[in-house]
C-alpha cells in the first residue's frame, strides 16, 4: 500500500468539520482508525463474542485464539523473545504504573536512585514520585538543553552505582526528541540499574526492536497505533516479571485459590486480572498488521517527511516559535506558539477552519516550566497526512495571526 491510499482507508477523515474539510493533526493524542481494525472488532463482537482461556465451547476456542494470536503478533512487531513477555493492559499509563507499582516496591530502598528526564509525560513521573515517596528513594533529573535534547556524558555523570531504574520515554510528545535509548540501556546496565521506557510515541512512528535496544520494560498504547482504545502493552524480560509480584488480583491470573493463601499463574497471564481486553487486543492485531503492510521505514521517512516541510513553512511565519530539535532529529510532530495568541484561542481558531490540534500543557507541566510558557500548540503527524495538510495548517495559522493581531 503507499502513502497516496493510505488516507482513504481511514473513513473518518472523509467528514467535514465547520464546513471545511478535516485536517487531524492530533495523532499524538490518539490516532484514527482505518477500516480493517473497525472491521476487525465489529467481527470479533458479531462472530466471536466469548470470554478467553475458560471455555471449551467453539465461541471461546475462537475467542482465546485471536486474543493469543494478538500477543504473539505483538512479540514480533516488537520482536520480544518470548510471548511471555508481552503483557496486555489498558494502556501505556498502566503499564508504567505496573512497573513502578511492583518492581520499583520490590527493588527500591532508602538512597536509591532514579533517574529521569525533564521532558517525561506525567505518567511517566507521578508514579516514580509515588514510589521514591513510599521507599525513600530519590529522584533525579537529566538536564535538557536548549535544543530539546539531552546528553549521554549528563547520562553517565547521573546514572551512579546507586541508580536502580532509569525511566525515561522514547520520544518526547512534546519536543518530539528521540532519545538515545539503546545507549542509556548499555550505561544503566553497567551500574546493574534497569530502564523503563515510555514508548507511546515511538512504537506507532518507528520500529523499535527491545532486544536490539537491550531494555528492561517498554511500554505503550495500542490508540495511539491506529489500534482501539483501552489495549496497551507491557514489554519485560522474562527474568524481571518472574520475580515480580501482580498489582491486580482475582480471577484468571491464579492457579490455584486456598482459603488463606493463593498461587500465581505462569507468565504474562498472572498480570492479566479478570476478564482481558479481548476486543482490544484483536483489534491491536488488526492494526499491526496494517502498519507491517505500509511498513514502519516508510511510515517513518514519510513522517520526516512532512515535518521537515511544516517546520520550513511554519518558521516563515512572524512571530511564530518552534520547540524542539531541528527536523532532521525529531520525530513527526511540532509545538509551538504564535506570538500574541494564546494557544487555546489558537486551537479554536484553527478548528473553526477544521484543522484539529492539541493545545494545553501536554500533560508535562515539569517541560512546559522549563520552557519558560504555560502552554503551546501542537501539530502532530502521521502515515494519513501529507503536505496538503501542512499546508491547510500554514494557511489557518496565518488567518489567526491576521484575526488576533486586528483583535488585539
Amino acid at each position: 500500500m503507499n502513502m497516496a491510499e493510505v488516507r482513504k482507508q481511514f473513513p473518518i477523515l472523509e467528514q467535514e468539520v465547520n464546513g471545511h474539510p478535516l485536517v487531524y493533526l492530533d495523532s499524538a493524542a490518539t490516532s484514527q482508525k482505518p477500516q480493517v481494525v473497525i472491521d476487525a472488532i465489529n467481527d470479533y463482537y458479531e462472530r466471536n463474542n466469548s470470554n478467553v482461556h475458560r471455555g471449551v465451547h467453539t465461541l471461546g476456542s475462537r475467542a482465546t485464539e485471536d486474543y493469543e494470536g494478538a500477543r504473539d503478533k505483538v512479540r514480533e512487531f516488537i520482536n520480544a523473545s518470548s510471548i511471555k513477555e508481552v503483557v496486555f493492559v489498558r494502556g501505556t499509563t498502566t503499564a508504567i504504573n505496573l512497573v513502578a507499582s511492583s518492581y520499583g516496591r520490590q527493588n527500591l530502598s532508602e538512597g536509591d536512585e532514579i533517574v529521569l528526564t525533564k521532558m517525561e509525560h506525567h505518567s511517566n513521573i507521578i508514579p516514580w514520585q509515588q514510589v521514591a515517596k513510599e521507599t525513600g528513594a530519590k529522584l533525579k533529573y537529566l538536564p535538557l538543553y536548549e535544543d530539546g535534547t539531552i546528553s549521554l556524558d549528563d547520562v553517565r555523570e547521573a546514572v551512579t552505582d546507586r541508580t536502580k531504574i532509569v525511566a525515561v520515554t522514547h520520544v518526547s510528545n512534546v519536543l518530539g526528541t528521540i532519545n538515545p535509548i539503546k545507549e542509556m540501556a548499555k550505561i544503566a546496565h553497567e551500574h546493574g540499574a534497569v530502564i523503563a521506557v515510555d514508548g507511546a510515541q515511538s512504537v506507532p512512528h518507528m520500529k523499535v526492536d527491545v532486544q536490539d535496544l537491550d531494555v528492561d520494560f517498554y511500554a505503550f498504547s495500542g490508540h495511539k497505533m491506529i489500534g482501539p482504545t483501552g489495549i496497551g502493552v507491557l514489554y519485560g524480560k522474562q527474568s524481571l516479571l518472574e520475580n515480580m509480584e501482580p498489582v491486580e488480583f482475582g480471577g484468571e491470573m491464579i492457579d490455584f485459590v486456598h482459603l488463606y493463601e493463593s498461587t500465581w499463574k505462569e507468565l504474562p497471564w498472572k498480570f492479566e486480572g479478570g476478564t482481558p481486553i479481548i476486543a482490544g487486543a484483536v483489534g491491536l492485531a488488526a492494526a499491526i498488521d496494517f502498519l507491517n503492510d505500509v511498513g514502519l521505514d516508510e511510515i517513518e521517512k514519510h513522517e520526516h517527511d512532512v515535518v521537515q516541510y511544516a517546520m520550513e513553512k511554519m518558521n516563515e511565519i512572524d512571530g511564530m516559535t518552534i520547540y524542539g530539535p531541528d527536523a532532521q532529529e525529531r520525530a513527526g510532530l511540532v509545538t509551538f506558539n504564535l506570538a500574541g495568541v494564546h494557544p487555546h484561542d489558537l486551537a479554536t481558531a484553527l478548528d473553526s477552519l477544521g484543522i484539529a490540534v492539541r493545545a494545553g500543557h501536554h500533560c508535562a507541566q515539569p517541560l512546559m516550566r522549563e520552557l519558560e510558557v504555560a502552554a503551546t500548540a501542537r501539530a502532530s503527524f502521521y502515515l494519513y497526512n501529507d503536505k496538503k495538510d501542512v499546508d491547510h495548517l500554514v494557511e489557518g495559522l496565518k488567518k489567526a495571526k491576521e484575526y488576533f493581531g486586528d483583535v488585539f
